[in-house]
């Protein structure tokens, strides 16, 4: 049986109607249901990472757009591939100058979908290495966001 969170989320999901709605109904359960700092949904647009929405424990990223060349959100979405970084400051793919002046310090980000079109991303302000039960539940998301896009795309 699905809990609650789960089932909130299907809901919304099922009623999304737009990319932005997709994403909140993801962030909107998302921080609750893996514990983190701060969770964002990312949308690649045209080369560069779109930060869609958030929910943390203080404003990052939201409506900011990035090179997708210089973050690790396009990084995941261009090798479709999750990662995992416990210590931010010690991988050389993130842009250490941009994020000394967040909260951040470890992270996840996973692929949504297997296109490249977008990515969620949680994060925790201690160096943190990310549970089995929290990287299964980012995943999770992952899917069920993917399955709302798909939808979405076959109805308009």
């Amino acid at each position: 049986m699905p809990s609650p969170e789960l089932a909130l989320l299907e809901a919304r999901l099922a009623q999304a109607s737009s990319v932005e709605e997709i994403a909140r109904a993801i962030i909107g359960v998302g921080r609750r249901m893996i514990g983190c700092d701060g969770i964002t949904f990312v949308i690649n647009e045209n080369g560069f990472c779109h930060y869609l929405d958030e929910d943390a424990i203080s404003p990052l990223w939201k409506g900011n757009k990035y090179p997708a060349a210089h973050c690790i959100s396009g990084w995941v979405m261009s090798n479709r591939r999750a990662t995992m970084i416990p210590n931010i400051f010690q991988d050389e793919r993130i842009p250490h100058d941009v994020y000394r002046r967040t909260f951040v310090k470890s992270l996840e980000m996973v692929p949504v979908g297997d296109r490249g079109a977008a990515a969620i991303g949680s994060y925790w302000a201690e160096f943190h290495d990310p549970t089995e039960h929290e990287s299964t539940t980012l995943h999770i998301l992952a899917r069920a966001a993917a399955a709302a896009l798909e939808r979405l795309e076959s109805v308009t």
